[in-house]
């Protein structure tokens, strides 16, 4: 039987943490939970202001392509988000919506690195 209990850091891949920390920090508003050193790596964990879940921004030098992580993140308004990160100047897709499934959209890191937003269900979270 296992003992893992929670999820606790997703890890994304960057080009530039620098460049990485400024999006996700000053446009996306995510704080810094960890920057330090690991030996000669540097370790660096964002994360939405009260989100359980982290993101380490991981360096790589390899070549950068568009990415689906797999990652949502919710908002309570998603047009209002939408429209929100498009001011911004955040590469977003089209807002989607049907029947019975939550609206969404998805918007791109300055690394390629592809998220989805879905709103929140009835104040919840999904």
């Amino acid at each position: 039987m296992s003992t893992i209990t929670d999820v606790r850091t997703i890890g994304i891949t960057v080009a530039d943490q620098d460049q990485a920390l400024a999006f996700y920090r000053d446009t996306l508003g995510f704080e810094v939970r960890l920057d330090g050193m690991a030996g000669s790596t540097r370790w660096l964990e964002v994360a939405p202001p009260r989100a359980r879940v982290s993101l380490a921004l991981t360096a790589s030098s390899a070549a950068t392509a568009q990415r689906e992580t797999g990652i949502r993140f919710t908002v309570p308004d998603a047009a209002a988000e939408h429209t929100a990160l498009l001011g911004r100047g955040v590469r977003v897709g089209e807002l989607l919506r049907w029947p019975n499934v939550p609206p969404m959209f998805t918007f791109d890191d300055p690394d390629g690195n592809q998220f989805i937003v879905v709103e929140q269900a009835n104040g919840g979270t999904r």
